[in-house]
């Protein structure tokens, strides 16, 4: 046998915060070495942030991320270490890792594939690197090899897959098994979306496998930069086996995941497969290094996933913990004391509320009270506190704005959930600005408003006016007023510009609405798992549950829903996810949605389809205004950073006719 033990840390970095960052990568070599750790993986571009953008340019940021290395530096005698950074060469950029050994730097490996799809947007900063290429570069004087490199480090060969490297057919680990690398380094920056862990996990586990070697896979932790929230999740497989799999989605500056592999064991594997070889006198791409293994008794090791992990619900327990974590990020990031929400007593206020909640408990559960609150210390008036109930009262206020189209149903519902969570809660009555508004426009046009003539202006002013005494609150507080639109709606327009989409932050305009009702009923009679194996439920949720979605605007007799406004709301996510993520043609999504839905007719099914596509199209101005928000899965319509799309468009006009034309001769 020959043992090493390896780890990998996430990172809760943020873009060019140069002190917090460096802070992180050594707390964690530091507890790397106290832990006996040989071989240390972080996560891809940690020196810099991940999500810099358009600072990638600057050279500032660049001279910057070197002389940080060069402050890191010593700091790994003893150990080999990879941290992630941007550099020029050529007047090009590349995504590269730094191996760092006993105290010198060794050489940088540069990203071969770079991600461009989703949220990605590498090749706008970056250039990959070609196959096979080795330069020098030279850095303060000194040169060091770059490129399509790995290194010889004691004997133990490391080689490395770059994030989006593991994730396409020619990954780099098919060549490096050629040269008999024993250890695998993966830094990522992998965000997360809803059962993700498995995908990771199978290019892990059969990178290990069929590469026969240790693969210590390493990702970034919490909401780096706004809308991306990482989960971390370190993960360790040897030979094919999972080894160790670390926390996700935890509320730490930075989470060591260690094992130990046995190198000889590895290289077994792979000479009992039969492949070709490169002669290793002519290769010129391996980097040797100077090292010491030192002694390393066996352990007996099993990977775990946490409990909540292996839930039937693991789609509503991610939602909960990657919305919590992502709350509380943005607030501390942003210097923010808490949150304000305009609480309707619907289910898009009520389950961001909600999130509010479980971000503190779950934070407190993560790292306990008093490192929650020195994460906040800008925030003077929580310090004293000393239980969650005291923080609740000061982290969320919330306000029910009434006006005569209100009702007691979502009066009652945003009463009692607002006291059953502990938050500060106010009512507001907002009536008499509403009639103001009315009767002044009315005496300058010279007539009166009627719901007959002029029912979307007499709808967007009630929620028009609800936005400057949010903000008001909000800027008393110097707290984040959080918008409640989802993404279904958002979809449709099916909101108030400068109304119920004012807010500095959006959380669940990534979000279904279908989804997000179904995940409230699991929170009233479920809940999420905690640590102690109880479960955080909201009972009160039920005076949400049982209502029918509405925007209330209208007057109470002409009983406004908002699926009668629009359309079922499942049906509305599935013609968006086909023509939207799918890019699928009016006359498809007619034929899939007549597959999917044979409940509905044909005429209901088709003026339903032309209505989302005519809606889609006059809205993306919408869109385009919309607070940031948090990406949780494969569909979002953020046109900043995920679906682009014109503002001004034909509108599908010639799409639609063939629709109806089709619709006509066909049924």
């Amino acid at each position: 046998m020959q043992l090493i033990k390896v780890a990998g840390a996430v990172l809760n970095q943020t873009p060019l915060a140069w002190v917090q960052n460096k802070r992180n990568i050594l707390s964690a070599i530091g507890q790397a070495r106290a832990e006996q750790v040989s071989i240390l993986c972080l996560p891809e571009l940690c020196i810099t942030g991940y999500g810099c953008e358009d600072m990638f340019y600057a050279p500032g940021v660049h001279q910057t991320a070197l002389q940080v290395l060069e402050e890191i530096r010593p700091h790994t005698e003893g150990m080999a270490v990879c941290v992630g950074l941007p550099l020029m060469y050529q007047n090009r950029i590349f995504n590269t890792a730094c191996l760092l050994v006993n105290g010198e730097i060794v050489g940088f490996v540069a990203k071969r594939f770079l991600a461009g799809n989703g949220i990605h947007y590498e090749p706008r900063w970056f250039t990959p690197w070609p196959e096979d290429e080795q330069v020098q570069i030279s850095i303060n004087g000194k040169k060091y090899p770059l490129g399509d490199i790995y290194f010889n480090v004691g004997g133990v060969k490391i080689g490395f897959e770059i994030c989006e490297d593991a994730w396409v057919a020619n990954r780099p680990g098919r060549k490096l098994y050629r040269y008999g690398v024993d250890v695998l380094l993966n830094p990522s920056a992998s965000h997360f979306a809803f059962q993700k862990l498995e995908v990771r996990k199978r290019f892990v586990l059969e990178g290990s496998r069929a590469f026969g070697t240790a693969y210590v896979y390493a990702n970034l932790l919490g909401n780096e930069a706004g809308r991306a929230i990482y989960d971390g999740g370190t993960l360790i497989a040897s030979s094919g086996q999972l080894l160790a799999v670390g926390e996700r989605l935890t509320f730490h500056d930075y989470l060591l995941t260690s094992a130990v592999v046995d190198i000889q064991e590895a290289r077994m594997a792979q000479a009992q497969a039969s492949t070709v070889f490169n002669i290793p006198e002519l290769q010129e791409n391996c980097i040797e290094a100077d090292f010491h293994f030192p002694d390393i008794l066996p352990v007996v090791q099993q990977a775990k996933d946490a409990a909540w992990e292996k839930s039937e619900h693991l789609q509503e327990e991610e939602f909960a913990r990657a919305l919590a974590l992502g709350l509380y990020d943005y607030m501390r990031k942003s210097y923010s004391r808490g949150f304000v929400v305009s609480l309707s007593g619907g289910a898009d206020s009520s389950a961001i509320s909600c999130c509010v909640r479980l971000m503190l408990e779950l934070g407190i559960q993560s790292i306990g009270l008093e490192a929650f609150k020195a994460k906040l210390g800008y925030w003077q008036a929580i310090q004293p506190c000393q239980t969650s109930k005291e923080m609740m009262r000061l982290m969320l206020t919330t306000a029910y704005q009434a006006t005569r189209n209100s009702g007691e149903v979502t009066r009652t519902a945003a009463r009692e959930l607002a006291h059953s969570l502990g938050a500060t809660f106010y009512e507001l009555d907002v009536d008499a600005v509403v009639e103001g508004y009315k009767q002044m426009v009315a005496d300058s046009i010279g007539r009166p408003l009627s719901w007959a003539t002029d029912d979307i202006a007499l709808q967007n002013v009630q929620a028009r006016v609800r936005s400057p005494s949010i903000w008001m609150l909000t800027n008393l507080s110097g707290g984040l007023l959080l918008s409640t639109s989802n993404r279904s709606e958002a979809a449709v327009g099916y909101a108030t510009m400068d109304g119920d989409t004012s807010g500095g932050l959006s959380p669940i305009a990534g979000i279904d609405k279908a989804f997000l009702r179904q995940w409230l009923r699991w929170l009233e009679k479920k809940g999420i798992l905690l640590a102690d194996g109880s479960y955080l439920t909201v009972p009160e949720l039920r005076y949400v549950n049982e209502q029918a979605p509405t925007a209330e605007l209208r007057p109470p007799d002409r009983k406004q829903t908002d699926e009668d406004d629009l359309m079922p709301y499942d049906l509305l996510d599935a013609i968006e996810e086909a023509a939207i993520r799918d890019k699928k043609m009016p006359i498809e999504c007619f034929e899939l949605m007549r597959i999917r839905f044979p409940q509905y007719t044909i005429l209901q099914l088709h003026e339903w389809v032309k209505r989302f596509f005519r809606l889609w199209c006059r809205n993306q101005w919408k869109r385009e205004r919309y607070a940031p928000s948090f990406h949780l899965d494969d569909k979002n319509l953020d046109p900043k950073t995920w679906c682009r799309f014109p503002i001004l468009s034909g509108g599908y006009e010639w799409e639609l006719q063939q629709l109806d034309n089709y619709v006509t001769t066909k049924y």
